[in-house]
């Protein structure tokens, strides 16, 4: 089912190149209570996303439907793959990171720092090296609804790096209200990391900002790469070029590697969160408030060596 039939606003004419304007944005699902967290398992042909207020995630399979791939998940937010293709996933409900394996069973991967347990793991990715870099604001524990209410114990809303080897987790950016996504630029230079802290205030922050990263992995830098208006930027994506594919209340929003508008893909609903997918990694598949939605797009996402 389409759900937008001129499913394009154009701000920049480079942004015609990175669409199909013929592609419409077709509903894949309609039954969520807050989509969120989709990850591409190129291997298996298909996509898993959560439901986060009915503790589940659930799996789209082309030519087959929706069915459950966890009916109880900890209400799990967002999801990514590591490199060796298991599947990594932020938990608000344990109050943790954890890896799938191969047969089912689950390790955690981080849960406490420094004694104190963990606010809300909320977004992952994983770089090249096996890092592990996910965000950690408090929305899991505001409220019984995405997870469990509970006092917080860590001093404040940190975004972390676990070592594989070691299983060490280290503090990369104390300085966020609300940290949320976060990606890779392409060649894994730059790091962006929202910070959505106007979910809560109005005065709060509602942009994605830029860091350097070093050799050793330490950040550095760290100004305001993007404002997303309206709404916040809950969850982004980087496709081969370099361009910067962010949620907002509106749809998508587009940006290029320099942070100017491109172009937006208008939705109806609220967008959480989004991916690339499919065997060229040219459709894009967004989480909606209460839908599953995807679109064909003019451009791959970026995939890592």
């Amino acid at each position: 089912m389409a759900l937008v039939g001129d499913a394009y606003e154009y701000f920049d004419p480079r942004f015609r190149d990175l669409t199909v304007p013929i592609a419409e944005v077709e509903v894949l699902f309609d039954g969520c209570r807050w989509a969120e967290g989709p990850v591409w398992f190129d291997d298996g042909g298909y996509l898993v996303w959560s439901d986060i207020p009915n503790n589940r995630m659930l799996r789209w399979v082309p030519d087959m439907g929706v069915g459950v791939f966890r009916a109880d998940s900890n209400f799990a937010n967002g999801n990514t793959r590591d490199r060796e293709g298991r599947l990594v996933s932020c938990e608000h409900g344990a109050r943790r990171v954890t890896r799938t394996e191969p047969d089912g069973t689950i390790t955690v991967i981080a849960d406490r720092y420094k004694g104190g347990r963990l606010n809300s793991p909320n977004d992952v990715v994983v770089k090249s090296d096996g890092t592990i870099w996910f965000t950690d604001p408090t929305y899991g524990i505001l409220s019984d609804y995405e997870g469990h209410r509970a006092e917080p114990e860590q001093a404040g809303c940190f975004v972390f790096r676990v070592d594989p080897a070691t299983g060490e987790i280290a503090v990369v950016a104390d300085d966020f209200v609300k940290p949320n996504g976060l990606a890779f630029s392409p060649d894994e230079s730059k790091l962006y990391i929202s910070d959505t802290g106007l979910s809560h205030d109005p005065d709060g922050p509602h942009h994605i900002r830029v860091f350097d990263v070093g050799d050793d992995n330490a950040l550095s830098g760290g100004e305001v790469f993007v404002e997303v208006a309206p709404g916040v930027p809950d969850g982004f994506r980087v496709d081969v070029q370099g361009n910067l594919w962010s949620s907002a209340q509106d749809g998508v929003r587009v940006f290029d590697a320099e942070g100017r508008p491109l172009g937006r893909i208008k939705m109806p609903q609220m967008v959480a969160n989004l991916t690339f997918g499919g065997p060229k990694r040219n459709r894009l598949f967004i989480a909606s408030t209460h839908t599953l939605c995807a679109v064909y797009v003019g451009v791959s996402g970026a995939q890592r060596p």
